[in-house]
């Protein structure tokens, strides 16, 4: 099994991770989601960390913290179509969850995904509340969901 390092995002990964994110596209993200994607590298992270395996980087996913200071949300998660299904997402959506189990404010847990990530993140304990068709984009669902149990580690 790889091993994988997690790092908080820098100015430095931009290029790195850009490349990585049109990997992605069109099987996982839109054409017209990059602008949106550079539009949150740019102005809107909250906490984004970036996987590397040998030094490269083969994914990133973030936080962010809505409004009612209670709720966190998963962002923009992606990893290297070539590193799929080998860990590297489950290991960083672990690190995530455990992170915000450790923030005493936070008792709620989402992501807001497409049709084409739900079964990987029902895998990890979210579970659907809703869906809406063609929401990011033509063919490209919204699927709203919910960590099932979020209890505080101790």
């Amino acid at each position: 099994m790889p091993v994988y390092t997690i790092s908080v995002y820098s100015e430095n990964d931009f290029q790195e991770l850009i490349e990585v994110f049109e990997s992605n596209i069109p099987q996982y993200f839109a054409l017209e989601e990059k602008a949106e994607f550079i539009t949150y590298l740019n102005q809107e992270i909250e906490e984004y960390f970036v996987v590397r395996t040998n030094g490269r980087i083969i994914g990133a996913g973030g936080i962010n913290f809505d409004s009612d200071h209670i709720t966190a949300r998963l962002s923009w998660d992606f990893m290297d179509g070539r590193e799929q299904h080998k860990g590297a997402g489950t290991t960083l959506t672990q690190y995530r969850i455990k992170r915000l189990k450790q923030q005493d404010h936070i008792q709620k847990l989402i992501v807001r995904t497409s049709q084409f990530a739900d079964t990987f993140y029902q895998k990890q304990g979210f579970q659907e509340i809703k869906r809406i068709p063609d929401y990011w984009a033509p063919g490209f669902d919204l699927v709203y969901m919910e960590y099932s149990d979020f209890k505080k580690i101790t």
